[in-house]
């Protein structure tokens, strides 16, 4: 699980910009985005964060710098997203 802070996402049009994005990196990648927290998280096969941060930022958002490391992904059953 990768987590990416972007704060400049305000709307829909923002998630479904930064899912496409993501997904053509990955198309197998779970994306969720809370926009009022401004956080982007991706359960995803890549090894290296890097490749998702550029994939945001090529769609126009500014992503802050986080860490390579894949976080643990959150227990959230049932819920239907990855989002804590």
């Amino acid at each position: 699980m990768f987590r990416f802070r972007v704060d400049d996402m305000t709307c829909a049009h923002c998630v479904n910009a930064i899912t496409r994005a993501i997904a053509a990196v990955d198309a197998d990648a779970e994306v969720c985005v809370d926009l009022a927290q401004g956080l982007v998280l991706v359960d995803s096969r890549i090894e290296r964060a890097e490749a998702l941060r550029v994939a945001i930022a090529a769609a126009g958002y500014a992503v802050a710098p986080m860490a390579e490391t894949k976080a643990p992904k959150p227990d959230v059953r049932g819920t239907g997203c990855c989002c804590p």
